[in-house]
């Protein structure tokens, strides 16, 4: 049996790396046939992953052929690349379930990552999100995810195959949650890093990140979530984890902004996409997402940060519910 990861960035590696030390037989793919080639010469991922070394059974490559006789593929692009990707390529992926692990909403249809491919793909789909550093999977951290799938037994199957003595996977039949929540924390971590970047002090960033849960929820449950999966690991958990540490990028992002410095180049920052998104989505739905849109204000230059922080003292008192 082998799997296959589709995206050869820091996530997807990590995973790749976790999964082949069980001993299965995993192919990464990446797009640049010459960083593929030094990575198996090297055996290290030398721009995502530097010291950590690639077991024997993680073979790198750049040709899709090479994934035809995987039996699951883990999906690790970038989530505005996940729709092009697919379009492209979908066709000529071997017949396996497909797990989707961005952790984004696609800003041009304003889609889950689900929803995007059940656009390109017939395949059986289930979703792979949580609380967990790429650097920290890599190294044989303890770790603990969420399996979304709507297919019980496939669910159990994919658990089995993918789970590892340091990567605990927890099942959800919810991955409209699942995905909500793995998304629209990473826009909490930019306001949560730019109160801070900006000297706001640690009580604003606690206000945010639990108004911002408290938005999460509000959206989730409009689009069918369920209220509960916003408080395990999905959820809550990743909140915490991308909210606190400045190994997070989106956090890291909102941090330089909130200094007065540009974003960190180089480095996808999943909410910057997702928070004018998230917008969109809320107005289809009739909820109010008052971060997402001080949040996209401010990376698209409509305001600054101590403007965006006024609008949001400024609006109307409620319960500590609403």
């Amino acid at each position: 049996m082998s799997i296959a990861v589709i995206g050869a960035g820091a996530f997807g590696s990590a995973l790749a790396v976790a999964i082949a030390r069980n001993g299965v037989d995993v192919r990464l793919w990446g797009r640049n046939a010459t960083a593929m080639a030094e990575m198996a010469q090297a055996r290290e991922n030398t721009r995502y992953l530097p010291g950590v070394s690639l077991p024997a059974s993680l073979n790198p490559t750049a040709t899709l052929a090479d994934l035809a006789q995987t039996r699951a593929i883990l999906l690790a692009l970038p989530a505005q690349q996940s729709d092009g990707f697919l379009a492209e390529q979908a066709q000529n992926l071997p017949d396996a379930p497909l797990v989707l692990c961005a952790k984004g909403i696609d800003a041009t249809h304003f889609a889950t990552q689900t929803d995007i491919a059940a656009r390109h793909t017939s395949a059986p789909l289930a979703v792979l999100t949580g609380p967990g550093f790429a650097g920290e999977i890599a190294r044989g951290l303890p770790a603990a995810l969420v399996l979304a799938c709507a297919d019980n037994a496939l669910a159990h199957s994919l658990q089995t195959r993918l789970s590892t003595d340091r990567l605990r996977l927890y099942l959800s039949a919810d991955t409209t949650g699942a995905q909500l929540g793995g998304a629209l924390k990473n826009v909490v971590a930019i306001a949560a890093g730019m109160a801070i970047g900006a000297g706001l002090g640690e009580s604003a960033r606690a206000g945010l990140v639990t108004r911002g849960f408290a938005e999460m929820r509000r959206l989730g449950v409009a689009l069918g979530a369920d209220a509960e999966t916003f408080a395990g690991l999905s959820g809550l958990g990743d909140l915490m984890l991308t909210c606190a540490s400045a190994q997070s990028r989106n956090f890291a992002a909102g941090l330089a902004l909130g200094q007065g410095l540009p974003r960190p180049a180089g480095k996808t920052q999943e909410g910057v996409a997702t928070a004018r998104a998230a917008v969109a989505l809320g107005g289809t739905c009739g909820v109010e997402m008052p971060i997402a849109a001080a949040v996209a204000a401010v990376l698209e230059g409509q305001i600054n940060i101590t403007g965006a922080m006024s609008e949001l003292l400024a609006r109307p008192l409620k319960s500590n519910e609403a």
